[in-house]
């Protein structure tokens, strides 16, 4: 589109009819990211006391930017869903279009430095898990957010490395990068009403010793939410109970990133929605729609 072409566009955005503005929003989404700088410059030139044009560019720069996480979703899922820092920094993008992933990972990198530190080959899983409790718990200081364990901020990966408070799955989540990163066997669990983690025995393990804490090859069970607490199998069971429901293999057994990511997303739904935020939790699900087709 040439210059002058745009520039028309954009003064259009204070045409009071409503088939003016859709066609015109049409056209400047088909441009995606790139025009984005350009009506953020517009909206801060502005006039501060014309509200529908302020608003319209608002809401256009918002739907272009939703438009392109959900294809991003869409995207992680099909091909680089093993990498579950990527979709839940995608998650975060939806409040946060413009945060920093770089620092993100500086972040991550130097909690998995220090617990890499105190690591090696001689120590037992319960060992290794005690490790990272240690370093995430004791010397960062991270937490379970009990004060606001619904905000919506809890489900966000830079808020959770900000204020080193969260959720049990943002917690899980965090404690499963590092895990992954050191490859230690630790993998999320989608247990009703509090997401946990596995810790799995290989096969040569399994060959060897029967430890296995149940048939799905789980030595133990970890509660980041809870500093990392361990305990088996026969505590889910009696958790299941409390809350009325039926065993089922999910709620043993180790669940996709794909899993761990839409639960992300149910999470911020009811968040929002206690909060009286329909639109958001109307955009979440929509964001959640679109990997209902992956596992």
């Amino acid at each position: 589109m040439k210059p002058s072409e745009l520039k028309a566009l954009i003064n259009l955005l204070d045409d009071p009819d409503e088939e003016v503005y859709t066609h015109v929003k049409e056209r400047l989404m088909d441009l995606g990211d790139e025009i984005i700088p350009l009506l953020e410059n517009v909206w801060e030139m502005g006039d501060p006391f014309n509200n529908m044009v302020q608003t319209r560019i608002e809401n256009i720069i918002h739907d272009i930017q939703f438009a392109n996480i959900k294809k991003s979703l869409i995207d992680w899922a099909k091909n680089n869903s093993h990498d579950l820092l990527k979709g839940i920094i995608l998650v975060a993008k939806y409040q946060y279009p413009d945060l920093d992933e770089k620092q993100i990972h500086r972040k991550i990198d130097q909690l998995i430095q220090d617990v890499w530190i105190e690591l090696n080959d001689n120590l037992t899983g319960i060992e290794k898990v005690k490790v990272i409790n240690h370093i995430l718990f004791d010397v960062h200081g991270f937490s379970g957010n009990t004060t606001n364990y619904h905000a919506p901020q809890n489900s966000f990966i830079n808020n959770v490395l900000e204020t080193k408070k969260g959720n049990p799955l943002s917690l899980s989540i965090l404690y499963a990068i590092i895990a992954h990163r050191l490859e230690l066997p630790i993998y999320g669990v989608n247990l009703p009403e509090h997401f946990i983690l596995a810790y799995v025995a290989d096969n040569e393990i399994l060959k060897v010793i029967t430890q296995a804490d149940n048939e799905y090859g789980v030595l133990f069970y970890i509660n980041p939410f809870s500093r990392g607490a361990a305990f088996s199998k026969k505590e889910i069971d009696a958790f299941l109970a409390q809350l009325k429901l039926k065993p089922k293999d999910s709620y043993f057994k180790p669940c996709s990133n794909i899993d761990i990511v839409k639960r992300a997303l149910n999470n911020l739904i009811n968040s929002y929605e206690k909060l009286g935020y329909p639109k958001k939790s109307e955009e979440l699900r929509e964001l959640l729609d679109a990997l209902s087709n992956f596992e």
